[in-house]
């Protein structure tokens, strides 16, 4: 018999493939080894028998079969689980990836393909001198438009040249200390070590980022307007499920690049995922500030967000005024310090960070909570119904609209009271025709119930409009977001106004402008070209004074108050039914929705949830909510990892604070995006 230590020292062969450059060398390695030697010990066994002399400090193993890293260096082979049918890999951990960012320039740099990718968004973020990563993620390129680029440059003999931004000397080293206080509220500016000037203080956020001035220019300033030709070539989703499917290929933040398939040299795309922009800011988020207004240019331009006509022109006149002032070499300069304090004082005015955080001054939230009184008309569609509206005597109190008769019976006893709580807020205006409607959709056992109101003026139907949005919450108007929540309102209704700023409206044919490139196809179709030009430039009066800046910031804000905004489409089906719905996750809330009709069904608030797992056997999310509320569904259109990953990384933004001055808490994260228990 052989002693037990004689059986345990036993050894068997490993092979190993070596991931290098030259071709001329070897490639497949054969070690010795037993059971309890450690990983770190094979690495240093092979790099012995390599005999090439190169640093190796960025390798690691990479075991093929289980599609899994063998990062713990400390562990056995035993420990690891792997035996002599192993096929292990050496490579390199970093290797580079073609990222396609928002605007919809194409870098490449080196990336982490063994962090996570919430760690390695991170990584790629601090590069790109873009703050708050974690509200960005990595996409899949969609096979939609995959399908019709293929069928472009089948038709297209000509070669198609990428153009890429190439920033090889940048690798993203995993593992370095995140940006310190990335909440502070004292953000020092970096200056440029020649010449002393503060040209960093809104270009490079972080100091060691490796990002050059020519190269951050490109990502902190917009590009010209693509050619019409350009925008018909590009996929649109025509149905609410064809936006569901631009939503399929989110990555898993909680695993590596390289065990989601993703090889050497791929095409990403990097996304704003979460539309909760947390404390946006002119002198340090310029790459940031670019990025989401073209993100958000591009969901107008492509139809993945609905708008109505005279929204679209507003859009087009400052998508004009951007690129006008883009294009002059005054607005090179970012390091201007009046344009940075004039946009600061805008940013006063402008709610951009959707309840990023608390409002630092808690004493603003008054204890007499304020009502809202006035004549306005209500209309409730029934059947074989013309839309009449009827006037009634209106009284808003807490979170709830009571109505009577007229003004002299509003202490009796009401004709109705609507709870607004959880309820859908959706504009009906239109500002040419003097239209303040507010549609209305309240959550019953059934189902939601349509209401109609009808303001007489802007004032009115901002102060109305707000107190609905922040009932709609479970807020009272006496929360401190409700004065700036009214004059958001009053400043979009302004931008829609032809008659705002009466000047004279230059020649269209005078001016070198394509307004084609400003709109969606559908309005391009709509006009002659001369007629559309006209209608931008005369929007274009109402923001021809804005600076460069707080143009972006005002396209962003206009973008925030879509009633489709912020809204992500899956194609689900819910226990217990027999059809395919559509669910919306928004960052408060999720929203069930008929996929024949487009009409909301049932909306939940994350504020109501009590817990939500997943059935990993079955793909099934479970969610339990206050008052005994439960629902279960599988995704259709996507794995239910990323439904999950959605509701609880929205959960996780919520937390964050102005107050705090800290770094992310990514176990937090992944606790609450992970889906284990």
């Amino acid at each position: 018999m052989t002693s037990s230590n004689e059986y345990g020292s036993s050894s068997w062969e490993l092979i190993i493939t070596v991931d290098h450059q030259y071709k001329e060398e070897q490639k497949e390695f054969t070690l010795r080894v037993s059971g309890d030697l450690h990983v770190g010990g094979v690495m240093l066994k092979l790099v012995e028998q390599i005999k090439m002399s190169q640093d190796w400090s960025d390798y690691a193993l990479w075991w093929e079969q289980k599609k899994c890293w063998l990062l713990k260096t400390h562990w056995t082979l035993d420990k690891c689980g792997v035996q002599a049918d192993a096929k292990l890999l050496f490579t390199r951990q970093h290797k580079m990836l073609r990222l396609r960012l928002p605007n919809m320039k194409t870098v490449r740099l080196k990336v982490s393909f063994s962090s996570v990718v919430f760690r390695a968004v991170q990584d790629i973020c601090k590069t790109l001198n873009i703050r708050h990563s974690e509200e960005l993620s990595l996409l899949k390129q969609p096979e939609e438009t995959l399908k019709k680029r293929k069928k472009k440059d089948k038709n297209n003999k000509a070669p198609v040249i990428e153009d890429i931004l190439n920033l090889y000397n940048s690798p993203v080293i995993s593992g370095s200390p995140a940006s310190p206080g990335l909440y502070s509220k004292t953000l020092t500016p970096v200056y440029d070590p020649v010449n002393g000037t503060p040209v960093s203080s809104t270009l490079t956020w972080f100091s060691d980022s490796p990002l050059t001035a020519p190269n951050c220019s490109i990502l902190a300033f917009s590009n010209p307007n693509c050619a019409p030709e350009t925008l018909a070539d590009m996929y649109q989703p025509r149905t609410l499920a064809d936006k569901a499917k631009l939503n399929a290929g989110w990555l898993d933040s909680s695993r590596s690049l390289m065990e989601q398939g993703i090889q050497e040299d791929d095409k990403l795309l990097l996304c704003f995922k979460y539309y909760t922009f947390f404390d946006l800011n002119p002198k340090y988020d310029a790459v940031r500030i670019n990025q989401l207004y073209e993100q958000a240019r591009w969901a107008i331009l492509l139809e993945e967000i609905d708008c109505t006509e005279e929204e679209m022109l507003v859009f087009a006149a400052l998508q004009y005024h951007v690129s006008k002032l883009s294009l002059s070499s005054a607005a090179q300069d970012f390091s201007h310090e009046s344009e940075v304090d004039e946009v600061e004082a805008a940013l006063s005015n402008l709610e951009v960070t959707l309840e990023g955080g608390k409002m630092e001054n808690i004493l603003e939230d008054i204890t007499d909570i304020p009502k809202l009184a006035d004549n306005l008309r209500l209309f409730r569609p029934k059947k074989l119904m013309l839309k009449a509206f009827k006037q009634y005597w209106f009284v808003f109190k807490d979170t709830s609209i009571s109505y009577f008769k007229n003004k002299d019976s509003g202490n009796g006893e009401p004709i109705e009271r609507l709870n607004l709580k959880g309820c859908e807020v959706v504009p009906d205006v239109n500002v040419a025709g003097r239209k303040f409607g507010i549609k209305l959709l309240i959550p019953v056992a059934d189902g939601m119930n349509d209401v109609y109101l009808r303001c007489d003026n802007e004032n009115q139907y901002a102060c109305w409009m707000a107190a609905c949005v922040l009932a709609a919450k479970g807020k009272t108007m006496a929360d401190s977001s409700y004065r700036p929540e009214v004059r958001n309102i009053l400043s979009f209704l302004r931008l829609k106004n032809r008659t705002a700023f009466p000047q004279t409206v230059s020649d269209p044919e005078s001016m070198d402008m394509k307004p084609e490139c400003f709109v969606s196809l559908r309005y391009a179709k709509k006009y002659k070209s001369k007629q559309l030009a006209a209608r931008i430039l005369e929007a274009h009066q109402n923001v021809a004074h804005m600076p460069l800046v707080e143009a972006k910031l005002r396209f962003i804000q206009a973008w925030q108050s879509l009633p489709e905004f912020g809204l992500t489409y899956y194609v689900v089906r819910f226990k217990g039914s027999k059809k395919d719905d559509l669910l919306g996750v928004s960052y408060n809330r999720l929203i069930r929705i008929d996929a024949a009709t487009g009409d909301p069904i049932t909306t939940w608030r994350f504020s109501s949830m009590k817990q939500w797992n997943v059935n990993w056997e079955i793909r099934q999310v479970a969610i339990e909510f206050d008052q005994n509320v439960s629902i279960a569904f599988t995704c259709l259109s996507a794995d239910c990892k990323i439904v999950h990953e959605y509701i609880g990384g929205y959960i996780f933004l919520s937390t964050r604070s102005k107050e705090q001055n800290e770094t992310l808490d990514e176990d937090l994260f992944h606790k609450l995006t992970g889906g284990q228990e």
